[in-house]
């Protein structure tokens, strides 16, 4: 297995007075009040995403739920942001996280 398949790439914004995080390879988003809570919310929903994918209730449709992915607008939002915190400093964060593993 590659091992860039393992990590799963992520974005937040702060929209107003609140954070939000979106995590693109599985169309997943979180909101919080900070940059760090935000986070940590998207990374647990990442866990038990991947976990009910794998083996939990939904294993029989892991193969879709695996395979789903945030609509385009959010992949080009990803790289507009990446490109404004490579030249302006932006305050937005791109974050990969490493897709948690199930034992067989």
């Amino acid at each position: 297995m590659n091992p860039k398949e393992l990590i799963v790439k992520c974005y937040s914004e702060q929209d107003g007075v609140c954070w939000v995080a979106v995590c693109l390879d599985f169309n997943l988003a979180a909101q919080g009040d900070t940059f760090e809570e935000v986070k940590g919310k998207l990374e647990a929903m990442i866990a038990e995403y991947v976990y009910d994918a794998l083996a939990g209730e939904d294993k029989h449709y892991a193969a879709q739920l695996l395979l789903r992915r945030a609509p385009l607008f959010f992949w080009l939002k990803y790289y507009f942001i990446k490109l404004k915190i490579a030249v302006f400093h932006s305050t937005e964060h791109i974050f990969n996280e490493t897709m948690p593993l199930i034992p067989a």
